[in-house]
Protein backbone atom coordinates (compact mmCIF):
# COMPACT_ATOMS: atom_id res chain seq x y z
CA UNK A 1 0.00 0.00 0.00
CA UNK A 2 2.68 2.57 1.10
CA UNK A 3 6.23 2.50 1.50
CA UNK A 4 9.47 4.43 1.94
CA UNK A 5 12.78 3.71 0.64
CA UNK A 6 16.06 6.11 2.18
CA UNK A 7 13.29 8.42 2.91
CA UNK A 8 15.14 11.88 4.53
CA UNK A 9 14.21 15.69 4.64
CA UNK A 10 16.50 18.17 6.19
CA UNK A 11 15.80 21.76 6.63
CA UNK A 12 18.20 24.13 6.40
CA UNK A 13 18.24 27.19 9.60
CA UNK A 14 19.99 29.69 8.72
CA UNK A 15 23.66 28.55 8.18
CA UNK A 16 22.84 25.28 9.91
CA UNK A 17 20.75 21.89 8.73
CA UNK A 18 18.37 19.90 10.85
CA UNK A 19 18.08 16.61 9.81
CA UNK A 20 14.36 15.98 10.35
CA UNK A 21 14.11 12.42 9.25
CA UNK A 22 17.19 9.99 8.52
CA UNK A 23 16.92 7.39 5.60
CA UNK A 24 13.73 6.06 6.42
CA UNK A 25 12.71 2.69 5.32
CA UNK A 26 9.43 1.25 6.17
CA UNK A 27 6.28 -0.80 4.02
CA UNK A 28 2.87 -0.25 5.13
CA UNK A 29 0.05 -2.68 4.44
CA UNK A 30 -3.46 -2.31 3.50
CA UNK A 31 -5.23 -2.40 6.66
CA UNK A 32 -2.57 -1.90 8.76
CA UNK A 33 -1.94 0.65 12.12
CA UNK A 34 0.92 1.91 12.44
CA UNK A 35 1.86 3.82 15.35
CA UNK A 36 4.81 6.07 15.45
CA UNK A 37 6.01 7.60 18.96
CA UNK A 38 8.60 9.84 20.16
CA UNK A 39 9.87 12.89 22.21
CA UNK A 40 8.86 15.82 20.98
CA UNK A 41 11.35 17.31 18.18
CA UNK A 42 12.14 13.88 16.48
CA UNK A 43 10.88 14.10 13.28
CA UNK A 44 7.02 12.46 14.11
CA UNK A 45 5.17 15.16 11.88
CA UNK A 46 7.76 15.81 9.42
CA UNK A 47 7.96 12.01 8.77
CA UNK A 48 4.17 12.41 8.63
CA UNK A 49 3.96 14.75 6.15
CA UNK A 50 6.42 13.44 3.90
CA UNK A 51 4.28 10.19 3.79
CA UNK A 52 1.07 11.94 3.12
CA UNK A 53 2.35 14.26 -0.08
CA UNK A 54 2.34 17.24 1.87
CA UNK A 55 6.39 18.07 2.38
CA UNK A 56 9.11 17.18 -0.53
CA UNK A 57 11.84 15.20 0.88
CA UNK A 58 15.25 15.99 0.43
CA UNK A 59 15.98 12.52 -0.71
CA UNK A 60 14.42 8.96 -1.44
CA UNK A 61 10.68 8.22 -2.59
CA UNK A 62 7.43 7.01 -1.15
CA UNK A 63 5.82 4.40 -3.15
CA UNK A 64 2.04 4.61 -2.98
CA UNK A 65 0.25 1.46 -4.35
CA UNK A 66 3.20 1.01 -6.97
CA UNK A 67 3.88 4.50 -7.76
CA UNK A 68 6.25 7.13 -6.79
CA UNK A 69 4.44 9.74 -4.93
CA UNK A 70 6.96 12.56 -5.30
CA UNK A 71 7.82 11.72 -9.48
CA UNK A 72 3.89 13.69 -9.67
CA UNK A 73 3.81 17.69 -10.16
CA UNK A 74 1.87 19.46 -7.84
CA UNK A 75 -1.17 19.09 -9.48
CA UNK A 76 -1.31 15.67 -9.03
CA UNK A 77 -0.02 15.30 -5.86
CA UNK A 78 -2.43 17.25 -5.06
CA UNK A 79 -5.29 14.95 -6.50
CA UNK A 80 -3.53 12.25 -4.93
CA UNK A 81 -3.98 13.10 -1.52
CA UNK A 82 -7.77 14.37 -1.86
CA UNK A 83 -8.83 10.99 -3.62
CA UNK A 84 -6.30 8.66 -1.29
CA UNK A 85 -5.33 10.36 1.62
CA UNK A 86 -7.37 11.58 4.91
CA UNK A 87 -5.92 13.60 7.64
CA UNK A 88 -6.71 14.10 11.00
CA UNK A 89 -4.66 17.32 12.85
CA UNK A 90 -4.83 17.75 16.25
CA UNK A 91 -6.03 21.66 15.66
CA UNK A 92 -8.78 20.34 13.57
CA UNK A 93 -8.34 23.15 10.75
CA UNK A 94 -12.10 23.30 10.13
CA UNK A 95 -13.38 26.17 8.34
CA UNK A 96 -14.93 28.25 10.69
CA UNK A 97 -17.65 29.97 8.35
CA UNK A 98 -19.10 26.79 7.33
CA UNK A 99 -21.19 24.37 9.47
CA UNK A 100 -20.28 21.24 9.99
CA UNK A 101 -21.95 19.67 7.13
CA UNK A 102 -20.42 21.88 4.89
CA UNK A 103 -16.89 21.08 6.39
CA UNK A 104 -17.55 17.65 6.01
CA UNK A 105 -18.44 17.44 2.21
CA UNK A 106 -15.69 20.37 1.10
CA UNK A 107 -13.44 17.72 0.00
CA UNK A 108 -15.85 15.69 -2.03
CA UNK A 109 -16.77 18.91 -3.74
CA UNK A 110 -13.36 19.81 -4.64
CA UNK A 111 -12.80 16.08 -6.51
CA UNK A 112 -15.91 16.89 -8.10
CA UNK A 113 -17.76 13.87 -6.63
CA UNK A 114 -20.90 12.88 -7.96
CA UNK A 115 -23.71 15.52 -7.30
CA UNK A 116 -24.24 17.70 -4.75
CA UNK A 117 -27.06 16.09 -2.90
CA UNK A 118 -25.00 12.75 -3.56
CA UNK A 119 -22.10 14.24 -1.31
CA UNK A 120 -24.46 15.71 0.87
CA UNK A 121 -26.02 12.35 1.85
CA UNK A 122 -22.42 10.80 2.17
CA UNK A 123 -21.63 13.12 4.31
CA UNK A 124 -24.91 13.98 6.05
CA UNK A 125 -23.97 9.67 7.11
CA UNK A 126 -20.71 10.02 8.06
CA UNK A 127 -22.18 12.20 10.70
CA UNK A 128 -25.18 10.06 11.69
CA UNK A 129 -22.63 6.91 11.89
CA UNK A 130 -20.56 8.74 14.64
CA UNK A 131 -23.00 10.67 16.53
CA UNK A 132 -23.33 14.22 15.23
CA UNK A 133 -26.70 14.21 13.57
CA UNK A 134 -27.54 16.48 15.78
CA UNK A 135 -24.87 19.46 15.44
CA UNK A 136 -24.79 18.96 11.33
CA UNK A 137 -26.16 23.20 11.05
CA UNK A 138 -23.62 24.38 14.00
CA UNK A 139 -20.66 26.05 13.34
CA UNK A 140 -17.53 25.29 14.53
CA UNK A 141 -17.47 27.39 17.67
CA UNK A 142 -20.07 25.78 18.56
CA UNK A 143 -19.08 22.35 19.12
CA UNK A 144 -17.06 20.91 22.31
CA UNK A 145 -13.43 19.48 21.41
CA UNK A 146 -14.37 15.48 20.80
CA UNK A 147 -16.94 17.25 18.49
CA UNK A 148 -14.93 19.10 16.40
CA UNK A 149 -12.24 16.17 16.56
CA UNK A 150 -15.06 14.29 15.41
CA UNK A 151 -15.82 16.47 12.51
CA UNK A 152 -12.67 16.59 11.35
CA UNK A 153 -12.34 12.65 11.18
CA UNK A 154 -15.55 12.78 8.78
CA UNK A 155 -14.38 14.90 6.57
CA UNK A 156 -11.03 12.82 6.64
CA UNK A 157 -13.21 10.05 4.99
CA UNK A 158 -15.19 11.74 2.89
CA UNK A 159 -13.70 10.45 -0.05
CA UNK A 160 -12.99 6.99 1.32
CA UNK A 161 -9.04 7.00 1.57
CA UNK A 162 -6.55 4.28 1.33
CA UNK A 163 -4.62 5.60 4.12
CA UNK A 164 -5.84 7.76 6.98
CA UNK A 165 -2.66 10.10 8.38
CA UNK A 166 -3.07 11.39 12.43
CA UNK A 167 -0.83 13.96 13.51
CA UNK A 168 -1.58 13.96 17.11
CA UNK A 169 -5.02 13.84 17.16
CA UNK A 170 -5.99 13.47 20.58
CA UNK A 171 -3.56 15.81 21.31
CA UNK A 172 -6.49 18.90 22.86
CA UNK A 173 -8.60 15.98 24.75
CA UNK A 174 -8.68 14.45 27.58
CA UNK A 175 -7.78 10.79 28.06
CA UNK A 176 -12.08 9.83 27.53
CA UNK A 177 -12.83 11.37 25.09
CA UNK A 178 -9.45 10.41 23.33
CA UNK A 179 -10.09 6.87 23.85
CA UNK A 180 -13.25 7.01 22.23
CA UNK A 181 -11.41 8.62 18.75
CA UNK A 182 -9.36 6.18 19.17
CA UNK A 183 -11.72 3.57 19.16
CA UNK A 184 -13.88 5.34 16.19
CA UNK A 185 -11.01 5.43 14.26
CA UNK A 186 -10.21 1.78 14.66
CA UNK A 187 -13.71 0.73 13.73
CA UNK A 188 -13.69 2.64 10.60
CA UNK A 189 -10.36 0.98 9.79
CA UNK A 190 -11.38 -2.23 10.40
CA UNK A 191 -14.64 -2.02 9.01
CA UNK A 192 -12.79 -0.26 5.26
CA UNK A 193 -9.58 -1.93 5.26
CA UNK A 194 -8.12 1.26 5.88
CA UNK A 195 -4.42 1.83 6.90
CA UNK A 196 -3.20 4.21 9.50
CA UNK A 197 -0.32 6.20 9.97
CA UNK A 198 -0.44 7.83 13.68
CA UNK A 199 2.04 9.54 15.14
CA UNK A 200 2.14 11.12 18.80
CA UNK A 201 4.41 11.36 21.87
CA UNK A 202 1.09 10.30 23.96
CA UNK A 203 1.05 6.35 24.80
CA UNK A 204 -2.21 4.80 22.83
CA UNK A 205 -3.43 1.18 23.76
CA UNK A 206 -1.84 -1.67 22.69
CA UNK A 207 -5.46 -3.06 21.07
CA UNK A 208 -5.47 0.26 18.74
CA UNK A 209 -2.09 -0.26 16.42
CA UNK A 210 -0.60 -3.39 14.69
CA UNK A 211 2.54 -2.33 14.27
CA UNK A 212 4.94 0.21 16.42
CA UNK A 213 7.64 2.44 15.77
CA UNK A 214 10.22 4.45 18.28
CA UNK A 215 11.61 7.34 16.59
CA UNK A 216 14.25 9.74 17.99
CA UNK A 217 16.58 11.98 15.70
CA UNK A 218 15.00 11.65 12.80
CA UNK A 219 15.36 8.05 12.64
CA UNK A 220 13.30 5.14 13.25
CA UNK A 221 13.24 1.93 14.73
CA UNK A 222 10.40 -0.55 14.83
CA UNK A 223 9.44 -2.27 18.06
CA UNK A 224 8.15 -5.85 18.74
CA UNK A 225 6.35 -7.97 21.01
CA UNK A 226 7.41 -11.09 22.12
CA UNK A 227 6.29 -13.03 25.33
CA UNK A 228 5.16 -9.90 26.62
CA UNK A 229 8.45 -8.53 26.23
CA UNK A 230 9.92 -5.34 24.26
CA UNK A 231 12.78 -5.95 21.70
CA UNK A 232 13.47 -2.98 19.79
CA UNK A 233 14.95 -4.40 16.04
CA UNK A 234 16.79 -1.55 14.06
Amino acid sequence: MLSTQNLSKTFLTGSSEVNAVKNVDMTIQKGERVYIHGPSGAGKSTLLHVLGGLTVPTSGEVMFRDKGVYGLNDKKRARLRNNSFGFIFQFYYLLPELNVLENVMLPAMMKGWGKTSGIKKRASDLLRSIGMEKRMRHKVYELSGGETQRVSISRALINSPGVLFCDEPTGNLDSKLAEEIYGLIKKISDENEMSVVLVSHQGVDKDFFHTEYFMRDGKIKKKINIQDRDFVIA
